[in-house]
């Protein structure tokens, strides 16, 4: 099969008709996940509020907001009229626990503080499969919402959104869903996204999903597209109203046949742990910044 025949296997995000577009703050908008939604959000019409440390070149349909969501009064201000918020802005991988402690846990706190006071309602937190990222994929596939088990502080960090986002959906009636995102990318980089892939086009249903469900309260779901090879159940998402239509299973062809003694063209097996490399003492110590080239493709926030 050609690289374009999987391409023609996916299935464009669509706007039912009686969806209307809406203000989106997008925290992290300069991050990796950022650029690459924010024109598949142009496209279907959304207006796009986006704050980051780093300058974003604004789009039209674009507002570009400098600084920091650590700071109340950049968030305050960047809330003010949004009708939905994407906190995105982290730092992706290990860091120091004062690191940690300072963009993921207070950013978010600083976020969701601001959208309270400013009575937007609806909120999605960019968590991570770290957050449970010591338990195996079979012990992850016996609960739509596995407890917390992270693996690093950073994993840590996602586990203290999850916690926060229920705090402000239970105390003040928002509507507050941390997902916990996969590998986001435009294709599977590696045999291991056969399972935890999510496509930048499903992750656009899944901010649609939060802007428009009429669930109430907090919410923990999985970020992953419909893979094949992961048996995670994606209940949770789908009673938000988040149905993922890619599947990493196009591209299994692409990847080896085996590496010892599980074949990869299968995900990851069910005695291996989510975690993957963050599990490993030598590759993620907890606690220590990881290497530059070997840090996580996940959403960033470039730091101060």
């Amino acid at each position: 099969m050609g690289h374009s025949a999987r391409h023609r296997r996916f299935q464009p995000v669509t706007m039912p008709a009686d969806e209307r577009p809406v203000t989106i703050l997008l925290t992290g908008a300069a991050g990796i996940i950022g650029a690459m939604i924010r024109p598949r959000l142009l496209a279907r019409g959304h207006r796009l509020r986006c704050l980051d440390v780093t300058a974003v070149q604004a789009q039209p349909g674009e507002e570009s907001i400098t600084g920091s969501v650590t700071d109340p009064e950049v968030a305050a201000d960047a809330v003010e009229g949004a009708d939905v918020v994407v906190h995105l802005a982290a730092h992706r991988d290990e860091q120091t626990w004062e690191a940690t402690l300072d963009l993921n846990v207070t950013g978010t706190r600083t976020v969701l503080e601001a959208a309270r006071a400013a009575g937007v309602r609806r909120v999605l937190l960019g968590g991570s499969l770290h957050a449970v990222g010591m338990l195996t994929v079979a012990q992850a596939a016996e609960d739509p919402e596995p407890a917390p088990h992270p693996d690093t502080y950073y994993g840590w960090s996602k586990a203290a959104m999850e916690s926060l986002g229920r705090l402000y959906a239970d105390r003040f009636g928002m509507t507050v869903v941390t997902a916990r995102l996969g590998t986001v990318k435009e294709e599977p980089p590696d045999a291991r996204a056969l399972t935890t892939w999510l496509s930048p086009d499903d992750m656009v249903r899944l901010i649609e999903a939060v802007a428009t469900t009429e669930a109430t309260g907090g919410h923990v779901v999985w970020g992953f597209s419909q893979n094949t090879h992961s048996p995670l159940r994606l209940d949770a998402g789908r009673a938000i109203g988040f149905t993922p239509v890619d599947d990493a299973a196009v591209f299994a062809d692409r990847f080896g046949t085996a590496v010892g003694k599980q074949d990869h063209k299968r995900g990851l097996g069910p005695d291996e742990l989510l975690a993957g490399p963050f599990a490993s003492d030598e590759r993620r110590p907890v606690g220590k910044p990881a290497p530059a080239k070997q840090r996580a493709g996940h959403h960033s926030m470039p730091k101060k």
